[in-house]
């Protein structure tokens, strides 16, 4: 008897001891700090297409673009799900995970209807600008109404895991760094800037060493050099001519041709500008970036940092020369070693398998519309320089009031509300007035009240659609119009080179690469949306969505436990 019951002692021993380790085994692992990557790299291209990896793809190394699109994963039907697809709101979408209805970056700027003037998109009047005394210091991201997926891991970490955003634009450095940012860090070219790397007393009341160092060297002026092509131009077989005349000429030079002497034509062009519209801005890009890895140790302990940077000059260079322009092609070939040179640096001082990159752009661009036309493909330009006076003309003789409208912007009418009331005069009367009006323009498509893409919850129509989460309702206009497709508005800029705004593909198609720690290898042309990225890297880090997100994460780009 007590052999048995021995027997039976052991037997539910064992039992109990292999239950335990297959419930051990098979329980969800807890996150712990070194399971998630050391440092989180996020990368946008402002301005690119996602054609841009594939037209170019047999003139880059191995080492940048490809080695992300052959080693990590590629979501190859990648699109923003908004209009206005610009840079503000591009940047913001890429990094809080929603669109502008809950972001409120409705654009680079947009007429406020509470001070009646139109604001920048991180224009901040209560800072001071740290490291120099333009104006162009004094941003923040206080018009930001939400979180990026850099402060959902500040707060994560208790602070400890650092943020640092990086970009020769400011809207570019400081949107994806979020609002919890140890700093934020821009280039102060415009207005024949100093050409140093400038912050606000948002984040800071004194310039880091690191920083004061890199503006005292003499890196940014090495840049005013000779722009000619990386490789010799006749192997540019994926562009245009070179001379043509859908391309802005640069003042001091006759064409709009290879090679551009920057130290020549930099006191006509901005000074320190000129370096920002030329593939030399990515150059500098990175090599602050780099500083910045270096200088605050990013990636160096066991809580997660997050580094944001921006590549401004491929949307400058595209601003002036166009989607088929040999210019072009050249920046997204030098931009590859650029990627190639960051990627090298991140094995060499993060470790190889400790990182995670993503790269995307904040918005794609179409061909120059007189180039489309040449080709005989539908295209044009619209002016709108007298569009307010006329309709405020037309309003004033049916109903007697002068100048009901007080701006236009981002194809958007803003009403005097103040005037409206004052008159006793019915706004949905007037809204539906002006629609009707801008129908009869042959270059205008659609027109829509906002009070109509307010009242729908579940709207069906692709442009519908699109404008509805692009629409803020505090901060947007009362009617938004939306041209045919190819079709701008009429800007000396635009009548060279191209520009972007719109829902159609050639704005919302745009790269999405992922790479690195916790990522698979792999691609697909299932469709992805913009606001997807901030969830994706959320739940990689295993830490809380940005509080406005309403992306998904893609549970296919990652590694399972």
């Amino acid at each position: 008897m007590k052999k048995y019951i021995l027997i039976l002692f052991v037997l539910i021993i064992s039992i109990s001891c292999q239950a335990q380790k297959e419930a051990t085994e098979n329980k969800p692992k807890n996150i712990q700090k070194n399971e998630t990557p050391k440092l989180v790299v996020g990368i946008v291209v402002d301005q690119m297409r996602y054609d841009y990896l594939t037209r170019f793809y047999s003139k880059y190394g191995e080492g940048g673009f490809k080695r992300m699109m052959n080693e990590g994963f590629n979501c190859k039907n990648n699109h923003f799900n908004y209009i206005p697809t610009k840079t503000g709101p591009g940047h913001a979408s890429i990094f809080t995970g929603t669109t502008p209805k809950y972001h409120g970056i409705i654009g680079n700027d947009w007429f406020d209807k509470n001070l009646l003037e139109n604001v920048n998109c991180v224009e901040d009047n209560s800072v001071q600008p740290i490291g120099t005394s333009s104006k162009d210091g004094i941003k923040s991201p206080q018009r930001l109404l939400t979180t990026t997926f850099a402060d959902e891991n500040r707060l994560f970490t208790q602070m400890r895991g650092k943020t640092i955003g990086v970009s020769l634009k400011h809207r570019g450095a400081i949107l994806p760094a979020g609002h919890t940012a140890n700093a934020a860090y821009w280039l102060d070219y415009e207005h024949d800037g100093a050409g140093n790397w400038i912050t606000s007393s948002f984040y800071m009341n004194v310039l880091p060493k690191w920083v004061q160092e890199f503006n005292e060297s003499t890196i940014t002026e090495s840049y005013f050099k000779e722009w000619n092509t990386l490789y010799p131009i006749q192997t540019y077989t994926e562009s245009g001519s070179d001379l043509n005349s859908f391309e802005r000429i640069l003042k001091g030079k006759e064409t709009a041709t290879f090679p551009y002497d920057l130290e020549k034509l930099k006191s006509l062009n901005g000074n320190f500008k000129i370096i920002a519209e030329s593939p030399f801005g990515n150059s500098l890009t990175t090599d602050f970036a780099l500083a910045a890895i270096n200088g605050e140790q990013l990636g160096q302990d066991e809580f997660t940092d997050v580094l944001t940077i921006s590549y401004s000059s491929t949307d400058k260079i595209g601003h002036d020369y166009g989607v088929n322009a040999k210019e072009t092609q050249d920046t997204y070939l030098r931009l590859d070693l650029e990627i190639e040179r960051l990627l090298i640096a991140l094995d060499t001082k993060v470790g190889v398998g400790e990182y995670t990159v993503f790269l995307t752009s904040d918005h794609g661009a179409p061909d120059v519309p007189a180039y489309l036309q040449s080709e005989k493909i539908p295209a044009g330009l619209f002016n709108e320089s007298t569009m307010l006076d006329d309709l405020n003309i037309l309003l004033e003789k049916e109903y007697g009031t002068p100048n009901l409208l007080l701006s236009r912007i981002n194809n958007q009418i803003y009403y005097d509300h103040n005037k409206i009331a004052e008159k006793d005069l019915d706004l949905e009367d007037l809204k539906e007035y002006v629609a009707l009006a801008l129908l009869k323009y042959d270059l205008i498509d659609k027109v829509f009240i906002t009070s109509e893409i307010n009242l729908l919850e579940d709207i069906n129509g692709y442009v519908e659609n699109m404008l509805a989460n692009g629409h803020n309702q505090k901060r947007s206009g009362e009617v938004l119009f939306v041209y045919k497709p190819a079709v701008f508005k009429d800007t000396p800029w635009n009548r060279t080179g191209t520009d972007h705004h719109t829902g159609f593909n050639y704005d919302t198609h745009v790269p999405l690469l992922f790479f690195g720690k916790g990522i698979v290898n792999g691609s697909s042309v299932k469709r992805t949306e913009i606001i997807d990225i901030a969830p994706t890297i959320s739940a990689l880090l295993g830490i809380s969505f940005p509080n406005g997100s309403i992306g998904m994460p893609l549970e296919f780009v990652l590694e399972n436990d």
